[in-house]
């Protein structure tokens, strides 16, 4: 960072960085996929066995 060095515990890095970021290229994905006319439900999204 500009300011510095920030240290996390790792459940702390895991919470607040890789989740997040993990959430949104899913999801990111998910609606990249449906716009391009990929049939994909809810239980696609969530990792449900059909």
């Amino acid at each position: 960072m500009r300011s510095g060095p920030i240290e996390f515990s790792g459940m702390s890095y895991l919470l607040s960085f890789v989740l997040p970021n993990f959430y949104f290229y899913v999801t990111t994905a998910y609606d990249i996929l449906r716009h391009n006319g990929v049939e994909l439900d809810k239980l696609d999204y969530l990792g449900g066995i059909k």
